[in-house]
């Protein structure tokens, strides 16, 4: 599902899964992907309001991406990102 004013950017290269479900006033950067992890069910990313997913990220698995985060260039991000959060390089735990 994607809602409303997605904003994809520069678009070639984007991925976005089967199973991902995108919020109002998203923006997508060129290269940037929401890929499975192989998980039965929802393998794909839930991306909050107003979220904005910088050039290169990769987003994998089924992760909730809070409502105003800000995903960095290059950001892998394989874990939950709290609303108003900006996450840079790799996101472990």
């Amino acid at each position: 599902m994607i809602g409303h004013r997605l904003f994809i950017d520069h678009g070639s290269e984007v991925v976005i899964g089967q199973t991902s479900v995108i919020g109002d006033d998203v923006t997508i950067y060129q290269g940037a992907s929401l890929v499975g992890d192989g998980s039965p069910g929802r393998r794909h990313a839930f991306v909050g309001n107003g979220t904005l997913i910088g050039p290169g990220a990769k987003v994998i698995g089924p992760v909730a991406l809070g409502a105003g985060a800000k995903i960095g260039a290059g950001a892998v991000v394989n874990h939950d990102v709290e609303a108003d959060t900006t996450v840079v390089g790799i996101n472990e735990e």
